[in-house]
């Protein structure tokens, strides 16, 4: 059940970048949403363009695969928003939009669980990490279909049962279990501050939800695991196409060279 996990003597090295990366990304979605609660459309806009000068500037100093999988994970997740919520009203923004912020948010938030994950705090206390993890969301997802609270949360149920799945069968735990604590933060903030909020009904099979779902990191773990399963399958596919243009500059520079 834990063969993707570290080992226990795995040798952990402390990078200041990864703990810097996660800070700051904990403190900018605090910050934006606060402020977005009650900002104007021009602000949220404003907010947006920040964000993309952020992510561009925390994507400096990674490689190329982890700059692919955040561009995947925008991409995903940008679609992902536009359906959940502006189509189907899942969820629903204050202006009902998807805010400019969202798309390099998404970003940000993958590559803040790609950092944790290979952190050596992370590295060192996976099993503990993980158990803390199942314990709390487990509980909090007890209590949503417990009837004490007024609003249910039988999706949040649910969601916990495919994050458990995911965490235990995927083969990147430690991302997992790193977007479980900066997806709680992000939508406990959003939720409390009213930056948007979620339907108490779902709207496929009318299930209740809670305000937000307990086991909600689900839906982001299925954006990490598109973005390192992509990955490697545009990498291949952008190294064949560069290939293939020096091999085409290469034919014509020979058929100039021969006329």
């Amino acid at each position: 059940m834990l063969r993707y996990f570290p080992a226990p003597d795995v040798v952990c090295v402390h990078r200041k970048r990864d703990y810097f990366i996660a800070g700051f990304t904990f403190f900018c979605v605090a910050v934006s949403l606060v402020i977005d609660a009650h900002a104007s459309l021009t602000v949220q806009n404003i907010l947006g363009v920040i964000a993309w000068i952020f992510l561009i500037g925390l994507l400096v100093g990674e490689n190329k695969e982890i700059r692919i999988q955040v561009a995947i994970a925008v991409a995903f997740a940008t679609a992902g928003e536009h359906f959940a919520s502006v189509y189907m009203g899942g969820y629903t923004y204050r202006f009902e939009n998807v805010p400019l912020y969202v798309p390099p948010g998404h970003g940000m938030v993958y590559l803040t669980a790609v950092a944790l994950a290979r952190s050596g705090f992370f590295l060192r206390y996976a099993r503990k990490i993980a158990a803390f993890v199942v314990i709390v969301c487990g509980l909090w997802s007890l209590w949503g279909i417990s009837g004490l609270p007024e609003q249910g949360d039988q999706v949040g149920a649910i969601l916990f049962c495919v994050f458990l799945i995911y965490l235990f069968k995927g083969r990147s735990p430690m991302v997992y279990l790193a977007a479980f604590f900066i997806t709680t933060w992000l939508e406990l903030i959003g939720t409390a501050a009213g930056t948007w909020y979620w339907a108490k009904l779902e709207p496929i099979f009318g299930l209740s939800q809670g305000n937000p779902p307990s086991g909600v990191a689900a839906w982001y773990c299925l954006v990490d695991a598109v973005a390192i399963g992509g990955a490697p399958i545009v990498l291949n596919a952008m190294n064949k196409f560069s290939e293939w243009l020096r091999f085409d500059k290469a034919k014509r520079t020979i058929q100039q060279e021969t006329k």
